[in-house]
């Protein structure tokens, strides 16, 4: 405790740590997203600094899902298959490219993200040099778990997650921000700050 901050003020134990806090971010960003299926958001960062954030959805200026429907949806798709097959974007690739459009370096950098990449984004994540991904929910993705690691990307689940989530292709729901699971006395942000 600071000397500035004296312990007789009161001692706060719903001050989020800092996995917890952009976690929470990427779930703020997820409610942007416009796919019908899945909402995820991510939030890259370096040095408890946001560099970008990122949703899923279509790319700057066409039209989106929910204005003209899931093309996935008409064609049968299940969750995690054919990526190709996708009018959007998946937010960590958002997030690298709002990066790349601002001329913001993400070497070095933390992916926090609502759900654990897919194969794809995963291996824009080792190009980009992100070091290390804290994920709230699983995917049905074994591939991206095997590169995430073949990789030497640190990979944290973060406490309250789905394991592999919606692999019965239902929608995972985001709610507000503050639903995201508390976890008192974890040490999960790696400490510091």
């Amino acid at each position: 405790m600071s000397r500035w901050w004296p312990k007789r003020y009161g001692q706060r134990d719903d001050r989020p740590g800092w996995d917890e806090y952009f976690l929470q971010l990427a779930q703020v960003a997820a409610r942007r997203s416009t796919c019908r299926r899945r909402q995820v958001g991510a939030v890259l960062v370096r040095d408890k600094r946001i560099l970008a954030t990122g949703y899923n959805g279509a790319p700057m200026g066409l039209p989106h899902c929910l204005e003209i429907g899931c093309l996935r949806d008409e064609l049968g798709i299940p969750s995690g298959k054919r990526h190709e097959i996708c009018r959007g974007n998946h937010a960590e690739a958002n997030a690298i490219a709002s990066c790349a459009l601002h001329g913001i370096g993400s070497r070095g950098a933390t992916l926090y993200c609502s759900h654990q990449p897919c194969i794809l984004c995963t291996k824009l994540l080792i190009n980009a040099g992100v070091v290390r991904v804290v994920y709230l929910h699983g995917y049905p993705d074994e591939f991206s778990r095997e590169t995430l690691a073949a990789a030497n990307i640190e990979v944290v689940k973060f406490p309250g997650g789905e394991q592999a989530a919606d692999e019965d292709d239902r929608p995972a729901e985001v709610g507000p921000a503050d639903s995201l699971p508390r976890v008192h006395g974890a040490q999960t942000d790696g400490g510091g700050g």
